[in-house]
């Protein structure tokens, strides 16, 4: 049994507390030895490799807080995903793509990491995985940090508008107001990085299009960041469709979460087909996110696990029945 005490400043060790011991808590959770905070003494007690690991992380933990980071509960999570690969935890955090006012968005997971350097390399990057890994979010903030970086001249925002218990035609309005509840996580995103003035001044001049996914056939998107999301509702014609509206100056960005396909049983999913046709095509890149990548609420990362248990569970029985029938 080692047991290793950090003895910290006041001030790092109210940050690595946390809100209400949020991080703390994390922290116990996380790390592979015991964890106690007294005063502005921390003690690691374990096994040697265990107190050394947690020691690692506590040390990176507390370089980011005099380096003026806020520490969540998120953030052990990228440290402990870098050090694992063998990466500082600042080559993460430090990737700011976006800041304005009070908003600050960077990367908070090895994989959102790859996913916006996927982004920035190649033409068209393919973000996959669970809710609450940020796809939406990071290509969002890319567009509009390149849009007023005049890498583009306009941001597209698309998603497909696929009937769950009511129909587009039952619902009130115009178009716009019976598409706006499947597009409203593009707005949601849009106003956490811009004035909503700059937003409704960017809407009017067309310099910002929010539209369902069939309003882009027969189009040619040139000079422009296009974003695709709930691309797992897409059809593999209207994946195909979406793909070649590429035009000369722009990126697109398809995200989407292949475990919540809302297309009829016997429909298959654009995203689960485009992954076998342009895997290997060149300047196109998938990144594939796990429930390690979840940045929301915590319960958020146990859910999304359980029920890919669940899935994984279901998997085996079906093919364990399978071989029984076959056997018979």
């Amino acid at each position: 049994m080692a047991r290793r005490q950090l003895t910290l400043d006041n001030e790092i060790a109210a940050e690595l507390a946390g809100s209400a011991d949020a991080v703390l808590r994390e922290l116990e959770r996380r790390l592979p030895c015991d964890v106690y905070l007294r005063g502005n003494v921390l003690t690691l007690d374990g096994s040697e490799p265990a107190v050394r690991e947690g020691a690692a992380v506590v040390e990176e933990l507390v370089g980011l807080i005099e380096r003026g980071h806020e520490l969540a509960p998120a953030t052990i999570d990228a440290v402990t995903g870098a050090l694992d690969a063998g990466q500082p935890s600042a080559a993460i955090l430090e990737d700011v793509i976006w800041a304005h006012r009070n908003t600050r968005v960077s990367p908070r997971t090895l994989n959102q990491k790859r996913y916006v350097d996927s982004v920035r390399k190649h033409t068209i990057t393919f973000g996959i995985g669970p809710a609450g890994t940020g796809k939406t979010f990071l290509a969002v903030a890319m567009a509009v940090a390149a849009l007023e970086g005049r890498d583009v001249s306009r941001i597209i925002l698309t998603r497909p508008a696929v009937e769950a218990g009511e129909r587009l035609g039952f619902l009130p309005g115009d178009i716009q107001a019976k598409v706006d509840p499947y597009l409203r996580p593009l707005f949601d995103a849009l106003y956490d990085m811009l004035d909503p003035e700059r937003v409704s001044t960017y809407f009017d001049r067309g310099v910002i299009e929010v539209a369902p996914l069939a309003f882009m056939r027969g189009r040619t998107l040139n000079d422009s960041f296009v974003i695709l999301d709930e691309a797992q509702n897409t059809s593999p014609e209207q994946m195909k469709m979406f793909l070649t509206r590429l035009g000369y100056g722009s990126k697109m960005v398809v995200t989407g979460d292949i475990t919540q396909v809302d297309l009829p049983p016997d429909q298959r999913s654009g995203l689960v087909v485009v992954g076998e046709i342009l895997d290997s095509v060149k300047d196109i890149a998938f990144v594939r996110f796990g429930g390690e990548d979840v940045v929301r609420h915590e319960l958020v990362q146990r859910i999304v696990a359980a029920y890919s248990d669940y899935a994984e569970r279901e998997r085996r029985e079906k093919e364990n029945g399978s071989r029984n029938a076959d056997g018979r």
